[in-house]
């Protein structure tokens, strides 16, 4: 469960950026993560259960906003959200395959809510 890994790196991340802001506590932590990114939600969540004890983070909550996978079709000029996780592009409108992913494969850690 790479998860795991992913959620301690985030937890290290995050104690920094709050530490020097002068943070005493991690309340919320807030992640976008592409659809094609290869991280399993509930395994996670899980991970983030069991990896916060001990931290500033040992009460926060995980946001997380998951985005669609969005590619871009050079036939027709436009994008499109693939209907699949394996990141095949295949236009819709034309059936033009498309090797121009836009958005996916995101996964940032994008603020922090402290005290």
């Amino acid at each position: 469960m790479h998860e795991f890994s992913l959620v301690v790196r985030m937890l290290d991340m995050a104690e920094e950026a709050a530490r020097a802001q002068g943070a005493e506590r991690i309340d919320a932590i807030h992640l976008e993560i592409g659809a094609l990114a290869g991280v399993v939600p509930e395994a996670l969540e899980f991970a983030f259960g069991g990896a916060r004890e001990g931290t500033m983070a040992e009460q926060a909550r995980l946001e997380v906003a998951y985005l669609p996978a969005i590619a871009y079709c050079a036939a027709c000029e436009g994008t499109f959200e693939l209907d699949n996780r394996f990141g095949i592009a295949v236009c819709p409108t034309c059936d033009e395959p498309s090797a121009d992913l836009r958005q996916g494969r995101e996964l940032h850690l994008t603020h922090l809510e402290v005290t």
